[in-house]
């Protein structure tokens, strides 16, 4: 028995018009919300930049983009042998092993959304926030933009309690989310919200149904947050907007190598701590282990370890470090080697500092232009660690005008090419086919209340049920939902459902009644389906049912 059922009696191309719409919008209001939280941080950071400095005595350079100094002041106090450990105790103690630091709770969630232990509770997202910004104030390898990330993530959340959300928005949402706050302190939208896309697999791959929400949202965030910081590169380079002599190339080619190499050589190291150790409870006395390092390289060595390396590789690409820069990126690698496993700096900022003090360390011994190696340095080191070649080019291109295109991109590609899939992000996925998602062309995912009812089945005339598993001999079997609150009142006779998809029962009361044409749906109804699995998934995926 089959009656033609749909959605709402609107035509398709018209509702899925209005579908698009919804998105649009949702992704504006969730950007322009975002920004106003971003200006919000942006100056609770502000105030509270001092208070590092006045416990270490040392001010670490800012970048232009956001109004910093490129020079330092005072020399670091032995306080940091007490402070550091006492934040990096507390940040890892704040921060939970699983799902982990701002990047692979959004990576994490994005793949898991859908099986209840995805997102990480507002109040868990909360606690990472926290000691994350008591991290990056203290001076450790944390990335500034990992607050902006995780705040991207939390202005979701107060979209989703002002409308309601349904699984494949909410997924969606989050990760326009973090790409509006990525792409607020990036300033460059539309590289982070590619980033956000590219990040979720350690393979070639995008979700190009994600990949709209989080540019509308990105650019709607930059603009609010524009509006009140200005629209300046968040770095400056100095090198004319000229690409460099084919004469240099070779050297180029061979920091974009090297640079690679570093990345791949880390990828390793951070892995030689066991995750029974890390993820234990001497959780928080590694972190204090790791805070403790921090400070000891700053007091024997050199006070440029503190802080996620933005601010000193504007320094470096204005041609006042040297070769000391490859110093700077060398600690930088060592520390992150040490506190990857422990959540300290996987993030894109820390990401760049390294790759690119190491870029600009290694064009004084090659002789070539600072401010060009080390943006090939920063595109390759990100390329390796994240995974984000298409992502990374973007940055140095919004960074560096566009005639870094065609030099990020080959970097890009040779480091991509050379890496292979290893990522220093938890929850990566090799591919789309790995993923729980629906295929690519529904973008959307199925709820965890769609079950299949394999008890007490329904006869339907000429479709035998094989009594141990509810499965007929085409394969079909029975699935129940509850009926949407848009198909209530409505009787079945006026909607319709797509082929090899059928309606064999209304249960209503407790008691499954036969589907009459002139039946009307009620609230509490429930429908019983015959469908094979992949029609009943396309069935779901095109009227987005809510509930999950």
């Amino acid at each position: 028995m089959r009656f033609p059922l749909s959605r709402t009696p609107i035509p398709r191309a018209v509702r899925l018009r209005l579908e698009s719409g919804r998105v649009v919008v949702l992704s504006v209001l969730l950007g322009g919300v975002v920004g106003a939280l971003c200006i919000l941080l942006r100056l609770l950071l502000d105030l509270l930049r001092p208070v590092g400095a006045w416990l270490s005595s040392y001010a670490p350079p800012g970048t232009p983009g956001e109004g910093g100094l490129l020079m330092a002041f005072g020399h670091v106090s032995p306080l940091l042998l007490l402070v550091l450990p006492l934040a990096g105790a507390a940040y890892t103690w704040l921060v939970p092993a699983v799902p982990g630091g701002a990047f692979a709770q959004l990576v994490r969630g994005a793949h898991h959304s859908q099986r209840g232990e995805g997102w990480p509770d507002p109040r868990t997202q909360a606690r990472t926030l926290l000691g994350t910004l008591l991290a990056y104030v203290s001076g450790l390898l944390v990335g500034r933009d990992s607050l902006f990330v995780l705040l991207g993530q939390l202005g979701t959340r107060v979209l989703g309690s002002l409308t309601r959300l349904d699984a494949g928005e909410l997924r969606m949402l989050m990760l326009a989310g973090a790409a509006a706050g990525l792409g607020a302190v990036l300033h460059a939208p539309l590289a982070a919200a590619v980033l956000v896309a590219e990040v979720l697999y350690r393979r070639f791959e995008f979700e190009f149904e994600v990949l709209m929400p989080c540019v509308l949202a990105a650019v709607a965030s930059y603009a609010v947050y524009g509006l009140a910081f200005g629209f300046a590169p968040l770095l400056r380079i100095p090198y004319g907007g000229q690409l460099p002599p084919l004469t240099q190339a070779p050297a180029l080619a061979a920091v974009a190598l090297v640079v690679t190499a570093a990345g791949w050589l880390l990828l390793h190291a951070c892995r030689l701590l066991p995750a029974s150790l890390t993820d234990g409870r001497w959780r928080p006395v590694l972190g204090a282990v790791f805070g403790l390092a921090t400070a000891g390289i700053a007091l024997l060595a050199t006070p440029t370890v503190l802080g996620d390396g933005s601010g000193w590789m504007q320094v470096g690409l204005s041609g006042f470090m040297g070769a000391d820069a490859g110093a700077q990126g060398l600690w930088r690698w060592l520390l992150l080697a040490l506190g990857a496993r422990l959540a300290f700096g996987g993030s894109v900022l820390p990401t760049v500092g390294i790759g690119g003090l190491l870029g600009v360390g290694l064009s004084q011994v090659l002789h070539t232009d600072p401010a060009v190696a080390g943006l090939i340095g920063a595109v390759a080191f990100l390329t390796v660690t994240l995974n984000v070649p298409l992502g990374a080019t973007l940055l140095a291109v919004a960074w560096g005008g566009d005639t870094m295109l065609p030099l990020a991109l080959l970097a890009a590609g040779l480091a991509h090419a050379i890496s292979g899939e290893p990522g220093i992000i938890p929850g990566q996925l090799r591919s789309r086919a790995d993923s729980a998602l629906p295929a690519p062309a529904s973008g959307l995912a199925l709820p965890n209340t769609v079950r299949a009812l394999p008890r007490r089945p329904v006869q339907t005339a000429g479709t035998p049920y094989l009594p141990d598993t509810g499965i007929d001999q085409n394969g079909r079997q029975l699935y129940r939902r509850p009926v949407p609150s848009n198909w209530r009142g409505a009787k079945l006779k006026l909607l319709a459902l797509p082929p090899a998809v059928e309606v064999v029962g209304v249960l209503r009361g407790g008691a499954v009644q036969l589907p009459r044409p002139e039946l009307r749906l009620t609230d509490g109804d429930e429908l019983i389906f015959l469908a094979q699995p992949e029609a009943y998934a396309s069935l779901e995926n095109m009227l987005r049912l809510p509930g999950a």
